[in-house]
């Protein structure tokens, strides 16, 4: 692999984390409340495709314009894996660690918004009940979902990757 591609795909990663454990931090700093809210999701995410941009267009400068597709989408999943491991494991130790408390007002949380939402939506009481049920025996903060959690985001960042690389790869100057 590419020394330019390794560290920047290093460097941008310890950053994508660190701005994740930053955010997770101040939310649970300001307000639990905040953990479920959609837009904070999409700021996230919004945030996370800025930097994995940056990342790839930084990097085919840093290579005089010049860079396969292969390499496109190394330097950025490779960003993106540090950045989602290091903001998984972050979330594990502070929710079963540090403070597992705040993950049970999480739930807490959670349960009330559904519950209001699916009685907006006239959804019957039972179903209503068994879903209460369903996130009240749920741990989003065990290993296993934060496993899963992180194999999701590899996924999604395995398919944003595969955008980019074929967004900003070096284009053959030689016709068909």
């Amino acid at each position: 692999m590419n020394e330019t591609i390794k560290k920047n795909g290093t460097t941008f990663g310890l950053v994508l984390g660190l701005i994740s454990i930053a955010i997770t931090t101040i939310i649970y700093a300001v307000n639990l409340e905040l953990f479920t809210k959609w837009w904070v999701g999409i700021l996230s995410i919004v945030i996370s495709i800025g930097i994995g941009i940056f990342i790839v267009s930084k990097t085919k400068r840093e290579m005089n314009g010049q860079i396969t597709f292969k390499e496109c989408f190394s330097v950025y999943f490779v960003a993106a894996a540090i950045g989602s491991a290091l903001s998984m494991l972050y979330n594990y130790i502070l929710f079963n660690f540090i403070d597992p408390q705040a993950k049970e007002t999480i739930k807490e949380i959670t349960m009330k918004y559904t519950s209001d939402m699916l009685q907006k939506l006239g959804a019957p009481a039972e179903t209503i009940k068994e879903t209460m049920a369903n996130i009240a025996q749920t741990d989003n903060y065990s290993i296993g979902n934060i496993l899963t959690g992180l194999a999701v985001s590899l996924l999604f960042s395995a398919i944003f990757g595969l955008i980019l690389a074929a967004f900003f790869k070096t284009r053959s100057s030689q016709g068909l």
